[in-house]
C-alpha cells in the first residue's frame, strides 16, 4: 500500500487543529509547588500527560501512563523497538504576548501558542503520523512506543522515570528540535553562584530579579534601588535605554526607584539569538556606589557575564570542529537585601572540553566575589554517525517529502530526549525558512510546516518499521 502522505495530511487538518487547540490550553508548566501523589510536577503536566493519551485511547491505541510522570503509546510488534520521545510540558509564557499564549490562535497562516513549536505541535503532529498509518492498516514490523515526557524542560524526571523501569530502545527521534535532523548535541550543564545579601554602600540593591529558566535568555528585568537622589537615577536610566538594545520603564515610591528593562528571549543554546535584560540591567546599575555583595553581584553579571554567550573575558572560549563553539546562557538572577541571591549559568559544550574545565574557572570567579559554587545536572556530548541507519532513513524520508536533497545532518547546544539512547537523534519540526520562537513570546509555527511535518513523521515511522537495515 502506498500513502499519499501530504494528502493524507491535509485530510487531517481540521481534526489535528482542534487537538492542538485542547492541548495548548493546558498550562503544563511544572510548578513543585503544587506537586501531590497525583501530579509529582505539579497538576499542568500531569493533566497534559493524561489528555494526550486521552486521544491516543479515542483512536483506538493502547497507551500506559507512568504515575502521571511519562507516558507512552504502543503498536506493532518485534524484536526491536522504535521509540519516539516527546515531551507535553511547556515554558513559563513570560510577558509580552500579543496574544493568549494557552489559547491556539490562527493568524496569517500560523498558529500562535505557547507549545506550538516546543513540543506540542510537532509531538501531535507526530502522533497523527502514527495515527495515519493505524487508519489505513499498514503493520510495523517494529514495535512502536511513542514516549511523552513531562518536564523536558526543566529536569527531565519524567522521562528518566521511563528510563528507569523500562529497556532503552533500540533505536528513535525526539520530534523537538529541527529539520533535517539532530545527530549530535552538545554537553549540557548548569552552575550556580550564590551570595549573601549584604550592601554596604549609598546606593542600596533592595531587589533584583530577571529570567524564568535556566535554558531562556531573559526578556525581562526589574531592580528595586534606595538612593539619596532618585531624579539622578531616573535621568540616567532614561538616557541608558535611548542607547542601548533595550527597552523598559522606570517608576519612584516609599520603596525607592523601580527599574524595569526589556530585552528578547530566546532559547538558552543559542544566547545570541536574544537579548538578555538582566545583564544589561546590571551593567546600567553596575556605575553606582554599591557596597560588598551588591556591588559584586552587579559587577559580574554586567562586566564579565554581560553580551559575551562564548565566555571570552573568562578564558573558556572553545570551538571544536564538528559540534562547535562553547556557549553560556545567563538564564537567572535573584537578589534579595534580606534574603541572598544568586546567578544560574547554562553551558552548552563540545567534545574536548568538559565539564570540570568550566566549574575551575567559575571556582575562582566564586572565591574572587566571596560567592560558594554549586555544579547543577549534566549531559554529556551526544553523537550519532551520519552513516547509521536512524540518520540515513530519517534524512531520506525528509528529502522524499521535500525535495531538499541538499541538507545535511547537524550539530546543535539544544538538548533533546533523543541523546537518551544510544542510536537516537532529533527529527524536526521546524524547517530552516521558519524563525525558531521556542522559549519565547508569540510563539507559532506555520499551520502548513505542521501538516508537512505530520506527512514526513508518518512516512518516518513507516520506513523504520518496515524498510530499515539493522
Amino acid at each position: 500500500m502506498t500513502i499519499d502522505w501530504k494528502q493524507a495530511a491535509a485530510d487531517h487538518r481540521d481534526a489535528y487543529l482542534s487537538d492542538l487547540k485542547d492541548l495548548i490550553a493546558i498550562q503544563s508548566v511544572r510548578d513543585d509547588s503544587q506537586k501531590t501523589a497525583d501530579a509529582p510536577l505539579g497538576p499542568g503536566p500531569a493533566t497534559a500527560l493524561q489528555a494526550f493519551l486521552k486521544l491516543a485511547e479515542r483512536d483506538g491505541f493502547e497507551t500506559t501512563n507512568l504515575d502521571n510522570l511519562a507516558g507512552f503509546v504502543e503498536v506493532g510488534s518485534g524484536d526491536e523497538t522504535v521509540a519516539i520521545l516527546a515531551h507535553v510540558d511547556v515554558m513559563p509564557a513570560g510577558e509580552g504576548w500579543d496574544t493568549d499564549p494557552f489559547t491556539l490562535t490562527l493568524k496569517d497562516g500560523n498558529a500562535y501558542g505557547r507549545g506550538t513549536s516546543d513540543d506540542k505541535g510537532p509531538a501531535l503532529a507526530c502522533y497523527y503520523g502514527l495515527k495515519i498509518l493505524k487508519e489505513q492498516g499498514v503493520k510495523l514490523n517494529k514495535k512502536i512506543r511513542f514516549i511523552l515526557g513531562t518536564d523536558e524542560e526543566s529536569g527531565w524526571a519524567g522521562m528518566t522515570h521511563y528510563f528507569k523501569t523500562h529497556p532503552e530502545p533500540t533505536m528513535g527521534f525526539s520530534p523537538d528540535a529541527e529539520f533535517p535532523i539532530i545527530n549530535g548535541e552538545k554537553g549540557n550543564v548548569s552552575f550556580t553562584l550564590t551570595m549573601a545579601g549584604e550592601n554596604d554602600g549609598d546606593y542600596t540593591l533592595t531587589s533584583f530579579n530577571a529570567g524564568l529558566r535556566e535554558n531562556m535568555v531573559p526578556r525581562d528585568a526589574h531592580a528595586v534601588v534606595e538612593t539619596s537622589d532618585n531624579e539622578v537615577l531616573v535621568s540616567d536610566f532614561t538616557s541608558f535605554l535611548d542607547n542601548q538594545p533595550v527597552t523598559g520603564d522606570v517608576t519612584t515610591d516609599g520603596d525607592g526607584v523601580h527599574l524595569h528593562v526589556i530585552g528578547k528571549a530566546a532559547h538558552g543554546m543559542e544566547p545570541k539569538n536574544g537579548i538578555n535584560a538582566g545583564t544589561y540591567l546590571a551593567r546600567f546599575l553596575r556605575q553606582y556606589g554599591f557596597g560588598a555583595d551588591a556591588k559584586a553581584f552587579l559587577n559580574l553579571l554586567g562586566d564579565q557575564l554581560h553580551d559575551d554567550s562564548r565566555v571570552t573575558k573568562l578564558g573558556l572560549a572553545y570551538t571544536d570542529d564538528i559540534m562547535g563553539e562553547l556557549t553560556m546562557n545567563v538564564g537567572v538572577m535573584a537578589f534579595d537585601a534580606e534574603k541572598g541571591g544568586h546567578i544560574v549559568l547554562n553551558f552548552r559544550y563540545p567534545k574536548g572540553i568538559g565539564s570540570d574545565d568550566i566549574q575551575a574557572t567559575f571556582a575562582e570567579v566564586a572565591k574572587l566575589n566571596h560567592f560558594e559554587l554549586e555544579k547543577g545536572r549534566e549531559m554529556v556530548p551526544h553523537y550519532v554517525s551520519p552513516d547509521d541507519p536512524i540518520v540515513t532513513t530519517l534524512m531520506s524520508t525528509y528529502q522524499e517529502l521535500t525535495g531538499d536533497t541538499a541538507a545535511e545532518p547537524e550539530v546543535v547546544g539544544g538538548g533533546t530526549y533523543g541523546r537518551l539512547m544510544k542510536r537516537g537523534v532529533a527529527f524536526g519540526a521546524l524547517f530552516a525558512h521558519t524563525p525558531d520562537t521556542m522559549h519565547q513570546v508569540n510563539e507559532f509555527q506555520p499551520v502548513d510546516d505542521l501538516l508537512t511535518a505530520m506527512a514526513i513523521y508518518g512516512r518516518s515511522i513507516e520506513a523504520l518499521s518496515n524498510e530499515l537495515a539493522d
